[in-house]
């Protein structure tokens, strides 16, 4: 067998193996670029929140709009952000019942 021939058989055989390898639907970076700072909280469909981690260090939000679907990044330092947040987490946790009996 010949150098070459030996060589194009390994390439061949590590070439698929680094692909599948890489692609594992995990993201090994940040997500956003540019965040939007500004409010379009009437605009957004769906918000996705992404909590710090070791690929990336900053929490990021993921805005999905109603128009176009068209995926934003959102500040989550911006005031208006902060209050949206905590609406919805107020939504999520449940409410205790007050005890009605005299």
């Amino acid at each position: 067998m010949s150098v070459i021939t030996t060589v194009a058989l390994l390439l061949f055989l590590i070439i698929p193996e680094g692909i599948s390898q890489g692609d594992q639907g995990l993201i090994l970076r940040c997500r956003c670029i540019t965040k939007e700072k500004k409010p379009i909280g009437r605009f957004i469909r769906k918000m996705e929140v992404f909590p710090a981690s070791s690929h990336c260090e900053v929490t990021e939000i993921i805005a999905t709009l109603k128009q176009d679907g068209q995926k934003i990044c959102l500040d989550p330092d911006a005031p208006w952000i902060q209050k949206l947040l905590q609406k919805k987490k107020a939504k999520r946790t449940p409410r205790r019942k007050r005890n009605t009996e005299v």
